[in-house]
């Protein structure tokens, strides 16, 4: 299956970051409906998974850039795949390997959410040193990132915290977990929360998870205004702006790609702050400092 880009032409990545992929962004492009890359997908069926149930990758296609860094997404409790899909070919139209998984039950907890966005990972970088496969050559897997929501946000930050060496950027989608104590995470974690979630409420679950981390971290806490649980769940949603912020952090941290940095912290992002998509945004900004 192909999924169609916004047709933009890319540029080779200049000779000081070897990471770096596609065009310069612009604030209309990344509140598009998908990037600068074509897009096709393939399916991992549950007999093939290898520690978790199966999913969805999402690669860029028509392109002699890469290899692109992969990203793992995992749904929430008792949720299907098709909850989180979305952001598959989203981020992959900007440059990445995405794999939407589905669980191996969907009561899994947040511990085996993480350990299956990591199997995810690794079967995703097999594949890409498999010549028969079709993301063969496509994968770097030493810039890997995680995503989830809910149980599956809890997962993600999990998995960067048991593996400091592989995963290199988390983005918690309204995460849930029991134990609120993260500070061993020193990888940059940008956090989505709703602030009108009932299920896993900001004050208990996204913010003392922010807090827990140190001050030093390169991270966010995007609170979306009078935002439902699923309010991250589609970057789609809030006009594109919930898109705009996770692409241009899984860019700014697994690319290195500076270009991306004033959507973060400079004037482009000052102006979404003085909007109403947001009720609280915290931050550490300059980033890489």
């Amino acid at each position: 299956m192909s999924l169609q880009g916004t047709g933009g032409t890319t540029e080779p990545p200049p000779t000081g970051n070897p990471f770096q992929r596609g065009p310069e962004p612009t604030p209309t492009s990344l509140q598009a409906s998908s990037g600068p890359f074509s897009v096709a997908s393939t399916t991992v069926s549950s007999s093939a998974a290898n520690g978790y149930g199966g999913g969805t990758i999402y690669y860029p296609t028509g392109t002699s850039e890469g290899p692109f860094a992969p990203i793992a997404v995992v749904p929430g409790y008792l949720a299907a795949q098709s909850s989180i899909q979305s952001w598959g070919p989203r981020l992959a139209s900007w440059g990445f390997v995405v794999i939407t998984i589905t669980t191996n039950s969907s009561t899994d907890d947040p511990s085996q959410r993480a350990t299956q966005l990591v199997a995810a990972l690794n079967q995703v970088v097999s594949y890409g040193n498999t010549s028969s496969h079709p993301i063969f050559s496509k994968v770097d897997g030493t810039r890997r990132g995680v995503m989830g929501w809910s149980m599956g946000g809890g997962g993600s930050l999990i998995a960067a915290q048991n593996n400091p060496s592989t995963i290199k950027a988390a983005v918690p989608l309204a995460p849930y977990n029991s134990s609120t104590n993260f500070s061993s995470i020193r990888q940059p974690v940008l956090i989505f929360a709703c602030e009108s979630d009932s299920t896993a409420p900001p004050n208990q679950h996204a913010l003392p998870f922010y807090n827990s981390m140190p001050s030093t971290n390169d991270k966010a806490y995007a609170e979306v205004n009078n935002g439902s649980h699923s309010c991250a769940n589609s970057p789609s949603n809030q006009s594109g702006t919930i898109g705009k912020y996770g692409v241009s952090w899984m860019k700014r941290f697994l690319d290195d790609d500076l270009r991306f940095g004033p959507y973060l912290c400079d004037a482009p992002h000052q102006q979404d702050l003085s909007g109403t998509t947001f009720s609280r945004y915290l931050e550490t900004c300059p980033y890489g400092n």
